[in-house]
This record gives C-alpha cells, structure tokens and sequence, in this order.
C-alpha cells in the first residue's frame, strides 16, 4: 500500500499579477529554515522564473511530471507546466493569462482526486482577470467544489478561518449584507454544520467538536424584540442539530462569543454572515490565518488574504499566511 503522507502537496501560482508567486518562489528559497513539506507549483514555468529574476532570487526550476517532484524538490523547484502566455507585470492584471490560471486549478484539483498529490493550497486569484476565459462562478471556492462534482453533483463548499485553535466560518459569505436574511435558512444551518462537524472528526481529530451559532441580530435578536430570525430559523435548526448528537451552543451574541477567553471555549464558531466571521479571525491573526475548504473530497487551504497588487514584485509581501496554509495542509493530510 502507498504511504499516503509521502506523497507532495500541489501548489497553484493563483493571479500573476499579484503575491501569490512571490510567497511561493520566496518560501521555496527559504525552504530548509521554514521546514516545508514537498509541493509542485502548478503555473507557468516561464513566468515563475521571470518573477523569481524579478526579485532577485537565484532559484533552479524544473519542468515535471507528478512523479518526479519528491526528487525534484531538494535541487529545484517542481513546476507542473501549464502551456499558455503570462508576462510578468506585477499589479497588472492581464486577461490573456486566465487559460493558465484556471488551468492550473483544474490540473491540481485532477492530481488530488487521482491520488497524484494529498492535498491542494491555492494562492488568490483576481475573479475579474478570469471571467474573459469563460470563468462563471462566483468564486475559487465554487470553483474547486465544481471541479470535485460526481455524477453531477458538486459538494457543498463550507469556508472556515483558522489560526491555531480559533476557527471562524461566515454561514453566508459574498453576497451583499441585505441578502443575508433571506439566504439564511433552517436547511442552509443544519447541512453546514454537518459538513463542519464531520471534517472536524474526520480531518482535525476532534473526537467531539463543540460549535457554537451566533445570532444574526444584535443580542442574538434579544428574545424576538430585535429581529424574529433566530426564533423563526436558527433555534429550530440548531435544536434539530442537539437531536441529532451535535454538540451546538448557540445562537448566541456576536459581539461577545468572540472575546478569545469565551471564543477558546469552541472548536468552531459559525456566524452569519462574512464580516461577522472574518474581522475576529483578522483582528487576531491578520497576516497568519488560513482558509480551510470543508466538504469538499480533496484537502484544500489557502492563504487569508487577496492579490495584494501594490506588492507584487516588491518582495515585501509577508508570506506568513501562505506558510500556515501548507503546513496546515500538510498537518491534516
């Protein structure tokens, strides 16, 4: 039987005009101090060089096939080649380069399923640079639990924000705050905490997670008297959830389950909408939190933050949160 856990991580080169590239080829430089596990970079082989000069490091690339990067990876970058054409103009956005970008997912997401590689760590892409290349989903995310669809049917995406023991998921995430009422629903709560109870279990180990609900109102709507939702909606998923074995604590304020001595005493919280869950999780850990993608087939993390345009090419971008999000990539595989 393989070992599983010598197989490498993939990691796609996301928006070239933006860091993404530039934390990988400077990690990379810097591998042996910051211990990282074997990957392949899927991209352009080309470009990456040309960014590599661009800031300056002296780095060996390669061109390989899924089987050469373990033995790669100790001389030169391994580098699954997307054939396409990026240039290297860092904080500007070219559309001609999207067939890579996407293709670069699409080759990452097909090495995981096939067992090629144990998990997936995507760098940020710009939606905007894509949609000229037929891109039509609303986001990474949707996109990666498309590409993992069976029979059809894609798996249902639950984004959750990590740093160490604090974890954050937005119920709702980019949709405009006057949408959310109406997109939280009893079934909408129930199958998303499903998918974060299981992968609790099954990904991180926690034998029984403990999740906690914000309301969606101040007060958690303060007994009906601001907001009707959390009695209409979320105390009877979240009953039907306790009947079910889950451990739910909840709805409960959002403004004070986040304080990290009452925020410590959860697994997970799960709000109600993005900003309600990425300000904690960015006031404690800005630069160093990790997206994790639950219920999706394949491991999948990313760095928490975007394109970051005006710092591409600079070398001055921090890598530390694309540096959680392998080695928690590595961790849970």
């Amino acid at each position: 039987m393989a070992d599983y856990s010598a197989l490498p991580l993939a990691l796609t080169m996301g928006e070239p005009a933006g860091i993404g590239p530039d934390l990988i080829l400077n990690l990379y430089a810097n591998r042996q101090a910051n211990n990282l596990p074997v990957f392949a970079v899927y991209g352009h082989r080309g470009f990456l060089a040309a960014r590599a000069a661009r800031l300056g490091l002296s780095l060996a690339i390669e061109t390989v096939a899924p089987e050469e990067i373990t033995d790669t990876f100790g001389r030169a970058l391994p580098v699954i080649d997307i054939a396409g054409t990026v240039d290297d103009t860092p904080g500007q956005a070219n559309p001609a380069a999207a067939p890579v970008v996407i293709g670069a997912i699409e080759r990452a997401v097909e090495h995981c399923l096939s067992g090629k590689t144990r998990g997936l760590v995507t760098a940020p892409i710009n939606k905007a640079a894509l949609y000229s290349a037929g891109f039509t989903h609303p986001g990474h995310t949707e996109f990666l639990a498309a590409l993992c669809a069976r029979d059809g049917v894609a798996p249902l995406p639950v984004m959750m924000l990590a740093h160490e023991h604090y974890r954050a998921v937005p119920l709702t995430i980019h949709i405009p705050l006057a949408d959310v009422p109406a997109a939280i629903s009893k079934r909408s709560i129930a199958d998303s905490v499903r998918v974060i109870d299981a992968d609790l279990k099954s990904r991180f180990g926690i034998a029984h997670p403990k999740i906690a609900v914000t309301g969606l109102n101040p007060h958690a709507g303060e007994d009906g008297t601001i907001g009707r939702e959390e009695i209409e909606i979320i105390i009877p998923a979240l009953e039907a959830l306790r009947a079910e074995g889950l451990d739910i604590a909840g709805p409960l304020p959002a403004d004070t389950v986040f304080h990290p001595p009452h925020w410590a005493q959860y697994d997970v919280i799960v709000a109600m909408y993005h900003d309600q869950a990425l300000i904690p999780i960015k006031t404690i850990a800005f630069d160093a939190g990790v997206n994790v993608t639950l219920g999706l087939p394949i491991i999948r993390t990313s760095p928490d933050h975007g394109t970051a345009y005006g710092l591409a090419g600079t070398g001055k971008a921090s890598p530390a949160s694309l540096l959680a999000a392998i080695r928690l990539a590595d961790t849970i595989a």
